[in-house]
């Protein structure tokens, strides 16, 4: 049986400028997907109206990094209002989640939360009327290194675990990354190198060369990484757009489908810049986000 910490079940409409009026969604707040030392792990589940049977983990980027502080707006809550509308309005379930982070904690305690999530979603595929063999994932900038991690390991199930939800895989069948942080070993701006050493407990270099490499989806990718959608903004002075270029170029080789999705003079965010301002010459990246996954999840 879940747990759910406020046992509360709000139906709340869910309002964002990348959807025209998206139909009203219920969000089940602060399920508990897993716990650490005594303190839990929450997700928040966003059930569309019409719901198309497949669901899609979402992480927010935050430069790995969370205010330790009491009663601090948890990641779960944060860029979800612009990147869950055009998915439930398609009919998917979304999982947002909260993970542990820097300065409190390090590398690899945020994967392990992200792929404890997808081994509880799918352990609870039935409960939420989805379908466990075609899991999605999304995440933006540390987000999206984390999924994009999390997916390229494509980590099997603990078969032998007490927890059933450890027993469960945790793989995605198709994953969209946002300006990922795909490769860690060369911070290109002194603000990209505070928020990576302080995630790493330590420069790169030769002694830290063997974590880098291990939180770097880039060196990763192999025959079981799944289809990847990289969307990135050709102006981001944090997360550089090279990064989605050697990420494409290394899924290219090993036979992966992927695609990226260029958004020109794109700054680094979850709306690459916008703020409320209509560009007629970017791609509409939402769009295109449904449109991977209807390919890759649904289109099965």
């Amino acid at each position: 049986m879940r747990l759910i910490l406020t046992g509360l079940l709000a139906v709340l409409p869910l309002c964002a400028a990348a959807a025209d009026r998206p139909a009203p969604v219920s969000v089940e707040r602060n399920v508990i997907y897993g716990m650490y030392s005594g303190t839990a792990l929450l997700l928040d589940v966003y059930r569309p109206a019409k719901p198309n049977g497949f669901g899609v983990v979402f992480v927010a980027g935050s430069g790995f990094h969370s205010d330790p502080g009491y009663g601090t707006r948890p990641l779960k809550e944060t860029q979800i209002e612009l990147w869950g509308p055009p998915l439930t309005t398609a009919g998917y379930t979304v999982f947002a989640i909260n993970h542990r982070a820097a300065p409190t904690f390090h590398f690899p305690a945020a994967l392990e939360d992200v792929q404890r999530a997808i081994r509880y979603v799918r352990a609870h595929a039935g409960d939420y009327g989805i379908d466990p063999a075609h899991l999605g994932g999304l995440g933006g900038s540390s987000g999206g290194n984390l999924i994009g991690l999390a997916a390229v390991r494509a980590t099997a199930g603990i078969a032998d675990d007490p927890d059933a939800v450890n027993r469960e895989p945790a793989t995605l069948q198709a994953v969209v990354l946002r300006a990922a942080v795909t490769d860690l070993r060369n911070p290109t701006t002194a603000e990209n190198a505070n928020f990576i050493v302080s995630y790493m407990e330590a420069p790169p270099g030769t002694a830290a060369k063997g974590s880098y490499d291990a939180a770097s989806p880039v060196t990763q990718v192999g025959a079981n990484a799944p289809p990847a959608l990289l969307i990135h903004g050709d102006a981001d002075p944090l997360v550089p757009y090279q990064q989605s270029v050697a990420m494409e170029a290394a899924l290219r080789s090993a036979g992966i489908p992927v695609r990226l999705v260029t958004v020109p003079g794109g700054v680094h965010g979850a709306d690459f810049g916008a703020a409320g301002k209509v560009h007629p010459e970017w791609p509409n990246y939402y769009a295109e986000t449904v449109a991977w996954f209807d390919k890759y999840l649904r289109a099965r």
